[in-house]
């Protein structure tokens, strides 16, 4: 079982790595929680060394080995957390450079954890206006809960910047929860907990629910 992080961050260390991080320690653990049966690989691409390979594609058409790996380990992802800083009231131009040179069918189907990070809660919206139309072209379904970080968040144990009466952990851990949840509900991820309360929000495939619509 693979789960990709796509981390966005133009320092190092960032805010929006370590938001990715946590989203992905918390991700692989509420999947072991479940009893999943297969080894949980964490795979963490770091679109900041990348920029130079993703410029170059874009402009000549070829990958450089690194972010031909890169593209590769998404496209292979039973999961994905993607995270980026806002820039202007919207996802930086790198992330979007990167996600323009994934093939338009490696994220059919595949479960994906929105995040992002800035300096005020004024631009938490950017998770609905920006980010998750980009992935619904894709034809990716996204978790219920995206994740956004203001500076004013971290160390704080009450109330989010954005609103939210739970604070950042809380919903790191819900959106994670949910994560997990589609993944293990993806055909051939059987996990050894299914049919008991392992506190996985219990979600119906993506696939069952074009189905029913269709139906």
């Amino acid at each position: 079982m693979k789960l990709v992080v796509v981390s966005a961050g133009l320092s190092s260390p960032s805010s929006t790595r370590l938001l990715a991080d946590r989203l992905a320690a918390s991700a692989a653990g509420r999947l072991r929680q479940a009893g999943a049966t297969a080894e949980i690989e964490v795979e963490v691409v770091e679109l900041r060394d990348l920029a130079l390979d993703i410029a170059k594609h874009l402009v000549t058409g070829f990958p450089p080995p690194a972010l031909g790996a890169a593209l590769g380990a998404v496209a292979d992802a039973d999961g994905l957390i993607a995270v980026t800083p806002v820039f202007n009231a919207s996802y930086s131009g790198l992330f979007k450079s990167f996600f323009d040179l994934v093939d338009p069918d490696a994220l059919t189907g595949t479960p994906v954890l929105l995040a992002a990070t800035g300096g005020t809660a004024r631009h938490s919206l950017v998770l609905d206006h920006a980010l998750r139309p980009l992935f619904a072209h894709l034809r990716a379904p996204t978790v219920p809960t995206a994740v956004y970080a203001a500076s004013e968040d971290w160390g704080s144990r009450g109330p989010g910047a954005d609103g939210h009466a739970d604070g950042l952990a809380a919903r790191i851990d819900r959106a994670a929860g949910e994560l997990a949840g589609l993944m293990a509900a993806r055909p051939g991820m059987g996990t050894a907990g299914a049919g008991r309360d392992n506190g996985i929000p219990d979600v119906v495939p993506f696939e069952q629910q074009l189905a029913r619509l269709g139906g």
